[in-house]
């Protein structure tokens, strides 16, 4: 066998420096180039990783998680994308662990306990009140908003809508060019709706239990337009027929959206003998007398427990349609009718009420125009009432004399824990001396809630403000 040929000139290294430096000896050196470039020494993934990274990276193509052990499918649910469509996840997915991620991506601020500790409930809210709220009708498809009701109608609870787009409005040129006289006065350029139609969605809702709402838009800027902030009656009509096909809702509220008496009255006479309804917020509109009458009927064919009338047009004619219903009445519980104008024909109506009333707890009737023959009239309701807990009579005229017939009757109260008489220019010496009966209150409803646990007074049991 013959000796290999090399160059008779060459010198072989000495074995000190192939030791010491193995990349000197060619033999060594040999190494397979991979033809894939991604190729590397590490060690390959377990064939389940494999397996588990495919899904991921193909999970909305095909969506397999149920089919999985308990450990593999906590690995895809904390690497799969927030992105996803939700047609795939809403159905599929119930880990709150996603549901977290998602909302964090999407959300600065995410408090979770306002949504029951649901983090996919307050997913499908918020998403579906972003949705609503940008909406603009004829131009926004309502696909958006239709493809979405049977993803999230499970989950959703409560909606907090403080906007509402109206349509986008030609330009006057434009539509002196492009509409004909004919259409014009077939009413064609007119759009469909003045804001979204609630009729579709509400009652799609099936576990709707709070809406609350604002027909305005924020953030117009330089745009503003009182046309912007206006509850049309096309709006109220579908948001009557909305209410009274949502059996569930237990919360209603409509605030600052000009609701004037017949809109007023329209809602009410859909939310008549509501099998659920609790709670209704109505401040901050144009609701006067006939409107006030109107409530007065629903105090007493519905089950409310709390109605808030606050900074309306109520005058006294519509205080005494609720002080009318007050007297029959024995579910409500809270009153408030801050800012109106019912002056004392009104409040002594209301004191009236209350001489028989035994459910009522918390009432306010602060800047109301009340003065001294109110003040005599309710010191008798103070002395002879026993369940008021909480009283606001503050900005109005109850006066010295007033005061003085007040404290009259707070000898003999046992239960008003709180009673705001600020700016009521009763005196510091009536209002010392209430203040000192409202202490006395408070330590005997501390007593008595240590002997009935049940009967546990609310945190913020305040004395009388002091002006």
């Amino acid at each position: 066998m013959q000796e290999p040929v090399g160059d008779p000139n060459a010198v072989p290294p000495p074995r000190q420096t192939m030791a010491n430096n193995p990349a000197a000896n060619p033999r060594r050196m040999r190494r397979i180039i991979a033809e894939d470039p991604e190729w590397t020494l590490a060690i390959v993934p377990q064939l389940t990783e494999l397996c588990i990274q495919h899904i991921i990276n193909n999970f909305e193509k095909n969506p397999i998680l149920e089919s999985l052990l308990p450990e593999h499918q906590r690995k895809v649910l904390d690497k799969i994308s927030t992105s996803l469509p939700l047609t795939v996840t809403a159905n599929l997915i119930s880990d709150e662990g996603y549901w977290k991620r998602c909302c964090m991506a999407r959300w600065t601020v995410c408090d979770v306990s306002s949504y029951g500790n649901s983090w996919k409930r307050m997913f499908f809210e918020r998403h579906l009140e972003n949705i609503l709220k940008f909406y603009i009708p004829d131009t926004t498809s309502p696909n958006q908003v239709l493809d979405v009701i049977p993803l999230c109608k499970e989950y959703v609870r409560k909606l907090e809508i403080d906007q509402f787009l109206p349509p986008v409005k030609l330009d006057q040129k434009k539509e002196e060019e492009e509409i004909s006289d004919t259409e014009s006065d077939a009413g064609i350029d007119e759009p469909s709706m003045d804001h979204f139609d609630m009729s579709i969605l509400a009652p799609a809702l099936c576990h709707l239990e709070e809406l609350h709402l604002s027909y305005g838009v924020k953030d117009c800027g330089m745009n503003f337009e009182w046309n912007l902030f206006e509850f049309t009656y096309r709006d109220c009509c579908s948001l009557a027929n909305a209410l009274k096909k949502s059996p569930t809702l237990k919360v209603f509220n409509l605030c600052r959206s000009k609701v004037d008496d017949d809109k007023a009255r329209l809602l009410i006479l859909h939310l008549l003998d509501h099998p659920s309804l609790i709670e209704l917020d109505l401040s901050h509109n144009l609701i006067a007398d006939r409107g006030a009458r109107a409530v007065g009927k629903l105090i007493n064919r519905s089950k409310l427990v709390t109605l808030n009338l606050c900074d309306n047009r109520i005058r006294a004619q519509g205080a005494q349609a609720i002080a009318h219903a007050l007297s029959k009445n024995s579910t409500l519980t809270s009153l408030n009718m801050r800012l109106n104008c019912i002056e004392d024909e009104g409040g002594q109506a209301i004191c009236h009420a209350l001489l028989v009333n035994t459910t009522l707890t918390n009432l306010h009737l602060g800047g109301n125009e009340l003065s001294e023959p109110t003040a005599t009239l309710f010191s008798q309701v103070l002395a002879q009432n026993l369940v008021l807990t909480h009283i606001n009579l503050s900005c109005n005229h109850i006066g010295l004399d007033g005061g003085k017939q007040l404290l009259e009757g707070m000898t003999d109260n046992r239960t008003v824990v709180e009673f705001d008489l600020r700016l009521a220019e009763v005196g510091q010496e009536s209002e010392y001396l209430i203040n000192q009966a409202i202490k006395s209150n408070r330590e005997l409803a501390r007593l008595k809630s240590l002997q009935h646990p049940s009967t546990t007074p609310g945190p913020n049991l305040l004395e009388v403000k002091q002006n």
